[in-house]
């Protein structure tokens, strides 16, 4: 595809990497955090609706474990808080296991339906649960220790907690790129030809979904250490909507433009409560209906697709140029 080979160019890898790092320069640093989480969410939700053609509703229950299994690390053991939120990651692999092997073999509106059920299921768990998770309080007092150093500050803790955000970024980046990534879009395209190669269309799917979960419960830690707190929010099914709209918004399939998608939610949802304007999801659902309708590929896919056009439609001319300058 033009969009992976756009992506992959090195040129567009830096400017990436600069505008992480110097994101909490023009945004205020808590705000920047979380644009950092939501788009390794978004591509980790993409990572199974673009490149797996698998739509999950639950994903919000990766995320929203983590959090809570982070934060009860951090909480009672002290540990710096990195160990606790790869302990959170790999909570979320684990518990994709069961749900991933029994989802899988359902296709489009089933599995996104089974998912939502499973992801409902861990809601309801957190919620009952108080003595754990604090239930509707949530779990509050979860600490930013690393190592003695001072992390109270939003703007320093953005940095130290970027790596993880970027490293989960370049694992997803090679899942994508992998010979691994070519059969998940083989199975995408044609299930039924992917089979008939020899590949086993389960453990492929049962794979990148319980990677897809390591991802978002990455994510899902990190945001908790960020604001020190893990709430019901985090496992509600609106969570995973919103990951799914960030996608959309991005573009599918692109891996990137989940990034954008988080970009521009987050700072508009932030910009909205600021104002005073607490009915949110009116206007970012206004916006999203706009951009679907006029960006059908999303924002970075719409764009990635126009400057393909204008590179192909260059091409004859420069081709005619180089026939007429030939000498005879």
């Amino acid at each position: 595809m033009v969009l992976s080979r756009l992506a992959g160019r090195p040129v567009l890898l830096i400017i990436g990497l600069a505008a992480a790092l110097v994101l909490p320069w023009f945004v205020y640093p808590p705000v920047a955090m979380d644009i950092a989480c939501w788009a390794l969410f978004a591509a980790a939700v993409d990572l199974l609706l673009g490149f797996t053609g698998l739509l999950s509703f639950g994903h919000a229950a990766f995320w929203g474990s983590a959090a809570y299994v982070t934060g009860l690390i951090a909480v009672h053991s002290g540990l710096p808080f990195p160990v606790a939120v790869l302990g959170g990651a790999a909570f979320s692999a684990v518990l994709a296991v069961p749900i991933g092997f029994l989802s899988i073999r359902l296709r489009g509106i089933y599995f996104a339906m089974v998912t939502l059920a499973f992801a409902q299921m861990v809601y309801f768990v957190a919620n009952q649960w108080r003595d754990v998770t604090g239930g509707e309080n949530g779990l509050q007092g979860i600490p930013r220790d690393f190592f003695g150093v001072d992390l109270s500050d939003p703007f320093f803790f953005y940095y130290a907690g970027l790596p993880f955000v970027l490293v989960g970024m370049f694992v997803a980046w090679r899942i994508v790129r992998s010979p691994f990534g070519r059969v998940l879009v083989s199975i995408r395209d044609n299930p039924a030809r992917a089979r008939a190669l020899g590949y086993s269309i389960d453990r492929y799917k049962l794979l990148v979904f319980v990677l897809s979960a390591a991802l978002s419960g990455l994510g899902g830690g990190l945001f908790a250490i960020g604001h020190g707190f893990a709430s019901l929010d985090g496992v509600y099914w609106t969570t995973s909507g919103q990951a799914v709209m960030m996608v959309v918004l991005g573009g599918i399939g692109t891996l990137w433009g989940g990034a954008i998608g988080a970009a521009l939610i987050v700072e508009l949802n932030d910009y909205l409560a600021t104002a005073g304007f607490q009915e949110t999801g009116i206007i970012t659902g206004a916006i999203f209906i706009v951009v679907v309708l006029v960006f059908r590929r999303g924002v970075w896919g719409t764009a990635q697709t126009l400057l393909a056009r204008r590179t192909a439609r260059r091409r004859p001319a420069d081709q005619a140029q180089s026939k007429v300058s030939a000498p005879v």
